[in-house]
């Protein structure tokens, strides 16, 4: 890979962050509402402020936020903040910024996202080459069938299934958060054991939700490329059904399974940050549902923004992965 395409797919991957920063910023400033104006007035309507106090509180914030300037100026400040990954001060946990939000939460959701991801891409990939390979055990094969009869529940729908039947009446499980209730966060082995416990039912809402997609692509792909003439030429050299499956079959349909993880990345994360606030969890789901219901639109600005970026960060770094898996497009 050479570093003009290096350079073009950088350049691709600012143009991503420009658009979605662009659309950020000018889409709420359309809307007649006043973000700042809507939460001081609940605080004065429940807190008995006089309404003068509010109008200079409310003037006072609209100066720190930089929204009385000409929207010419904010929207270039704005860009500069962006770079800085600055995202302003949070309305309802004021005089947090939002960048100390997301990274209280991040890495809750990247613990979550992360093992998931990896158990559901790495699980459904060999189950489904397996599932399509003609020379595997028939029982084998067979495994793959209850994870595709799951591919049409959403991983939302899974965590309610898994939250009532294994938490509410089996009670094997806990019902939500992050850890038990009382539980002081340490380095010891009884606080990782519980925090454990109450990622199992998250984790398997997630994977279970999403391994039959991969098992289905990975089946496709297997039986597509089991008709390929160097299948069939390392067939006839008389190598090993082994090496035929690792090197010839796997290899080449794991291609298009790389493709689609990072088409799913947005799917992926959305699922994450929805379970996140189904079960409790104190990650970017928790922080984004907290900050919609107290109208914290810089918060919910920020982890939007956030997210987008993210996601076209990953998905640029996969397509550095990819010539490494397929040399053929290394100088494309």
């Amino acid at each position: 890979m050479n570093i003009r395409i290096v350079a073009r797919r950088l350049l691709f991957f600012v143009l991503v962050v420009w658009a979605a920063s662009t659309i950020v910023f000018f889409i709420p400033r359309l809307s007649p509402r006043n973000a700042i104006r809507e939460r001081f007035g609940e605080l004065a309507r429940t807190g008995g402020f006089s309404p003068a106090d509010v109008e200079k509180l409310i003037a006072s914030m609209q100066q720190q936020f930089g929204l009385d300037k000409p929207l010419l100026e904010q929207y270039w400040q704005y860009l500069g903040n962006i770079l800085r990954m600055d995202f302003g001060y949070s309305l309802s946990r004021y005089p947090m910024t939002v960048t100390d939000v997301i990274a209280q939460s991040l890495p809750w959701t990247i613990g979550l996202l992360l093992v998931t991801t990896v158990i559901s891409f790495v699980l459904g990939t060999i189950l489904g080459a397996v599932a399509a390979w003609p020379k595997a055990p028939g029982w084998l094969r067979s495994t793959a069938t209850p994870f595709i009869l799951l591919t049409g529940v959403p991983p939302v729908i899974m965590g309610i299934l898994l939250l009532f039947f294994i938490g509410f009446r089996l009670k094997w499980l806990p019902l939500g958060g992050a850890y038990s209730v009382g539980i002081v966060p340490t380095w010891s082995w009884s606080f990782f054991i519980d925090l454990m416990e109450h990622q199992i039912l998250p984790a398997l809402s997630l994977i279970l939700g999403s391994v039959g997609g991969w098992v289905l692509s990975m089946r496709g792909m297997g039986i597509t490329i089991q008709g390929e003439d160097y299948v069939n030429f390392a067939e006839h050299k008389g190598l090993t059904g082994r090496r035929i499956f690792r090197d010839y079959y796997l290899r080449n349909a794991l291609l298009p399974q790389v493709t689609g993880l990072a088409l799913a990345l947005g799917t992926v994360v959305t699922s994450a940050v929805v379970v996140e606030g189904l079960f409790g969890l104190p990650g970017i789901g928790t922080a984004l549902n907290l900050a919609i219901r107290a109208n914290d639109f810089p918060v919910i600005y920020g982890i939007v923004l956030f997210i987008t970026i993210a996601i076209a960060l990953l998905m640029t770094l996969l397509e550095f992965v990819y010539p490494l898996l397929d040399p053929r497009i290394r100088a494309n």
